[in-house]
């Protein structure tokens, strides 16, 4: 039995008003030499929804579903939120949990799959934040597991998966799922070394390393559930996408990018794509611009129908899935008993040696995994 002082959720924090943005913008960028003008681009995104990302109040949103689930199974444990980008930053929020006497935490991260930005850049925020508060060696921060493939991730993309195809089949009668329909699983594209260098590389992912192929394998048992829920699907066609670069284009970037993939389908058949933001756990700018605005103006040019499917956000099963890792850290579940929906998982709770580096940036400190 191990015992926690608090949960910390660990955002990636996101501007609330227009002075914010671009401020907001060179803290994401700090260190890469972005300039000013390639800020003021992806700025519009932002002033396009009156300089306010939506992922703060998302996050105060699942923040109060994870003390909702807590209180109901009993578990007295309180929930802390600090960001990566943007207040509260995370050094403050532990500043205030060892004030608090909490020194013993769990961080929840909010990004589901192994790489550097999801996963590595937020465990070297976390050391950074300790040795900025002067913390290191006094306050213990562990991680839950990658949960890519926990039921509580999956399952809600299951749900949104079948009734996307439903209502593609609603709204164009008489279509064919197998030969006139696409399912497009979209996530942010990376670069390909950081890609490469996402997992251990003793598992041998090959050149997309573990971050695409744990995407695969979450698309390839989301299509297995639904073709078992309805036979009509089962010979649906997919395929996963990339969004959201922002390297220059001499840096190659996984692809292809959802645009360029959308542009080719009408010339197979397609009449109609369904959109799953797999690689993101909410509504969040890139799901809300590159999606919703992007992506489906792209399928309007093509003369193609188009559904989004939601993100997990606070569906039940995720928030349910949440404390399930919370749980599984408390009782000290063997791996053998956790659950896991592709033949890649469960992932570490501890993340190996070398796993996810960044070959611009090299190591820094890290927590929760093995050095380097």
């Amino acid at each position: 039995m191990t015992t926690y002082d608090a949960i910390l959720l660990a955002g990636f924090g996101g501007p609330e008003g227009q002075d914010d943005v671009i401020p907001f913008l060179r803290n994401v960028t700090g260190g890469r030499g972005i300039p000013e003008e390639r800020l003021e681009e992806v700025a519009t995104h932002y002033r396009h929804f009156g300089g306010i990302s939506p992922i703060n109040a998302q996050n105060r949103v699942l923040r109060a579903a994870l003390e909702a689930e807590l209180d109901r199974r009993g578990i007295d444990i309180p929930v802390l939120w600090g960001n990566r980008n943007w207040d509260p930053y995370l050094r403050d929020v532990i500043a205030e949990a060892h004030t608090n006497g909490q020194d013993r935490l769990l961080a929840i991260v909010t990004s589901a799959y192994s790489s550097y930005s999801g996963c590595r850049q937020y465990r070297e925020d976390l050391a950074a934040a300790l040795e900025t508060t002067g913390l290191t060696g006094v306050v213990h921060i562990d991680k839950v597991r990658q949960f890519f493939d926990h039921p509580g991730f999956v399952t809600p993309f299951i749900t949104g998966v079948s009734t996307g195809l439903a209502d593609v089949a609603a709204r164009i009668p008489g279509i064919d799922l197998a030969t006139e329909v696409e399912v497009l699983f979209s996530t942010h594209s990376i670069p390909s070394t950081d890609a490469a260098k996402s997992g251990p590389a003793e598992r041998g992912f090959g050149e997309g390393g573990a971050y695409e192929a744990q995407h695969l394998a979450v698309a390839h048992t989301v299509m297995t559930a639904v073709a078992a829920a309805d036979a009509a699907a089962s010979e649906t066609p997919w395929q996963l996408v990339f969004q959201s670069r922002s390297g220059p284009p001499s840096m190659p970037w996984l692809e292809p990018d959802i645009n360029d993939a959308i542009r080719l389908l009408p010339a197979r058949g397609i009449r109609a794509v369904v959109i799953v933001p797999l690689g993101f756990v909410s509504d969040h700018m890139e799901v809300m611009w590159d999606l919703d605005n992007e992506a489906t103006e792209t399928a309007q040019e093509q003369g193609l129908f188009s559904v989004r499917v939601p993100t997990p956000g606070v569906d039940p099963a995720y928030v349910s899935g949440l404390i399930d890792l919370v749980v599984e850290r408390l009782d000290d579940t063997p791996a053998a008993d956790r659950p896991a929906m592709t033949p890649l998982g469960p992932w570490y709770d501890v993340c190996r040696p070398g796993c996810c580096e960044n070959v611009r940036l090299g190591f820094k400190p890290a927590l929760a995994g093995i050095a380097p």
